[in-house]
C-alpha cells in the first residue's frame, strides 16, 4: 500500500469515527434540540454524492467511508425527526 492510499484510508476512518460519539449520545439522550436540520441534510446529500462518486471511481475507501457515514448521518436525520 503505497503513502497516498494510507492516507486515505486513515482519513477515511477518521472522518467516519467522528459521527459515532455523536450518534451514541443522541442514542442514549434522545436530545437533538441543538442540532442543524439544514446542516445534517445538506451534509448526508454531500455524502451520498461521495458514495456514489466513490462506485464510479471503484474506490473502496471511498465506498466504505462514506457508506457508513451516510447511514449514520440519515440515522441522525431520524432522531432529529422523531425527537424534536
Amino acid at each position: 500500500m503505497n503513502t497516498i492510499a494510507i492516507i486515505g484510508n486513515i482519513a477515511a476512518v477518521c472522518t467516519t469515527a467522528a459521527f459515532f460519539p455523536q450518534v451514541a449520545k443522541i442514542a442514549r439522550t434522545k436530545h437533538v434540540a441543538d442540532l442543524s436540520l439544514p446542516m445534517y441534510l445538506i451534509f448526508s446529500f454531500g455524502v451520498l454524492c461521495w458514495f456514489i462518486y466513490g462506485i464510479l471511481i471503484k474506490s473502496a475507501p471511498v465506498i466504505a467511508a462514506n457508506g457508513i457515514t451516510f447511514i449514520l448521518s440519515v440515522y441522525i436525520l431520524f432522531m432529529i425527526a422523531r425527537y424534536r
